[in-house]
């Protein structure tokens, strides 16, 4: 096998030759206690830069046997990515154009996610980055390259041997922690817990930071609870009960940031993010409305009925769906997928799908929407809660089982007091016995649906976090919950494999589990630019194609 020694000498000996020589580099080349393997070669010096895997043989690996849970496992990965890429940080600057020298270890979030770019396995450590090849126009940097890989080559040398062994288990615990609590909070009744002491608050909207200076989260003694976790102790916090939990109070005195928070929940997050202690139901998803987007073959008749000129919404489709009928679409789409836990703002809710008033009740006669408001009772007694943040629309309530008012980001539990106001001050407002069940009707999608092909190339390509290029289409990703673009990337290469696994026949919530469950994405593909996304997410995903094509699933 090829030496490291062997890779600088030929990095020499193509100082000034054209570019495409780098394709020589592909391989394996051994070093001390490492192998370092060229999977990919980028074509020129501005195309997306080579991917290098260092792989680490088995017997290197005792330091990092540290783990008891699968997530623990996890967190070993992201804690080594994140380590990487803070070592790659003194590598030397070097010339040339386009991406020359430029080298990238993708962990973008405080989420501690499984991520392509790390695999811990039986065989021993591999771990995948990107690095751009030194060129001056169209001629390698041979001696600039040399330069590089002869410092890259020290790093990972030392790389294993220098960890912070510290820091890794305080990684790994908080990882195993956050696993602990999420697993018990069904049979301890909760939907999630926030832990004293959190931060909250970001340092603003478009950051993951957390906010300096932030008033700590404390919660109120009537929803303290207690975990006793199998590393940090005993952790104290606020239980969210099941059922129905409003979330109150004025404008910005903190609403919308808890709600946040909880969205956040689903997945762990590194020591020093400052929501280390949320933890939510791991089957909680955010729904809201999205004026203008499309809904392929979703029985909406329990929210959305009757309409006009005999229109059936049994299998209701539209490109253009209105506020109200995209909420009713993202609320029974995410109950077809499995969601135990539902959040909402009111904020961004159509109203008349909330809520209609006693006076709206008197002056419409032919209302063609069953509000949430009038749902309530049937997602309970289908084992499905709700978090709603609210502030305005009191007719919830009576109909509450807890209710959180914020204070200047502080919570208090005013449940009692909340029903002694809707029993004082009743509305009039008459609760209905809604026409259709409150029932879901599973839906396959077609083969078809997920052609990744521009004329006759298949076309996948994130944009942000927002937008995924995918074949002739572009799928609005904006009302998901995703933090990092690896999770639109990984969208898209989850979209591949159900061109081969939808068969017009398995429903779609079996479709995305099998995948997301089945498919390593470390093995998925060569770009390390993957992360992981819940079947909930994919599922969300696919209804958001405007290719999506289906039929009702066997059996449904």
């Amino acid at each position: 096998m090829r030496t490291l020694e062997d890779l600088f000498a030929f990095l020499r000996s193509l100082d000034g030759r054209p570019y495409p020589a780098y394709k020589d580099l592909k391989g394996v080349w051994r070093g001390e206690g490492f192998d370092l393997a060229f999977v990919h070669v980028q074509g020129d010096p501005f195309a997306s830069p080579s991917i290098l895997e260092v792989r680490y043989p088995k017997e290197a690996l005792g330091r990092l046997r540290v783990y008891a849970h699968p997530l623990g496992k996890v967190a070993v990965e992201d804690f080594l990515l994140r380590s990487l890429k803070a070592r790659f940080r003194d590598l030397p600057r070097v010339g040339g154009m386009g991406h020359s020298g430029r080298v990238s270890v993708e962990v973008e979030s405080p989420k501690i996610l499984k991520r392509a770019g790390a695999h811990l396995g039986p065989s021993g450590l591999f771990l995948r980055f990107r690095l751009g090849l030194p060129a001056q126009g169209r001629r390698i940097l041979g001696k600039e390259a040399e330069r590089l890989f002869r410092a890259l080559a020290q790093h990972l040398r030392g790389f294993l041997a220098e960890l912070d062994l510290k820091a890794l288990l305080a990684h790994v615990h908080q990882a195993e922690d956050f696993a602990y609590i999420q697993e018990r909070l069904p049979e301890r009744g909760l939907v999630a817990f926030v832990g004293e002491g959190a931060i909250l608050p970001r340092e603003s909207g478009v950051s993951q930071r957390p906010l300096q200076g932030a008033i700590p989260f404390q919660s109120p003694p009537s929803l303290r609870v207690a975990f006793p976790v199998p590393h940090a102790g005993e952790v104290l916090g606020m239980g969210l009960p099941q059922g129905l939990t409003l979330i109150t109070g004025g404008g910005f005195h903190g609403k919308t940031t808890l709600l946040e928070a909880l969205v956040h929940g689903v997945f762990p997050h590194a020591p020093g993010d400052g929501r280390e202690w949320v933890v939510t139901d791991s089957l909680a998803q955010r729904v809201q409305s999205e004026d203008g987007r499309s809904v392929k073959g979703v029985d909406l008749r329990p929210f959305v009925h009757d309409l006009p000129l005999g229109q059936d919404t049994a299998f209701f489709s539209t490109e253009d769906a209105s506020g109200s009928t995209s909420l009713a679409a993202a609320i029974l789409e995410a109950l077809e997928l499995g969601a135990r836990v539902l959040l909402l703002d009111e904020d961004t809710s159509a109203t008349n799908l909330l809520v209609r008033d006693a006076r709206m009740q008197a002056l419409v006669k032919r209302e063609t929407l069953t509000p949430l408001l009038d749902r309530v009772q049937d997602f309970k007694a289908q084992g499905v809660s709700l978090v709603l943040v609210v502030g305005g629309v009191g007719d919830y309530l009576e109909l509450a089982d807890t209710v959180v008012l914020m204070e200047e980001y502080r919570p208090f539990e005013v449940t009692a007091e909340a029903r002694a106001i809707a029993e004082a001050r009743p509305t009039g407002r008459a609760f209905g016995e809604p026409r259709y069940p409150l029932r879901v009707r599973p839906r396959a999608p077609l083969p078809e649906s997920f052609d990744p092909r521009r004329g006759r190339k298949a076309k996948v390509k994130g944009r942000g976090l927002r937008e995924l290029v995918y074949g002739e289409g572009v799928v609005d990703l904006s009302a998901l919950d995703l933090f990092e673009e690896g999770q639109v990337r990984a969208i898209g290469a989850f979209f591949q494999r159900l061109l081969s696994l939808a068969d017009g026949k398995t429903p779609l919530r079996a479709l995305v589990e099998r995948v997301v469950e089945a498919e390593d994405l470390f093995r998925l593909g060569e770009a390390p630019e993957l992360s992981a996304v819940r079947p909930l997410e994919l599922g969300a995903a696919v209804n958001r194609l405007r290719a999506l094509e289906v039929r009702p699933a066997s059996g449904s």
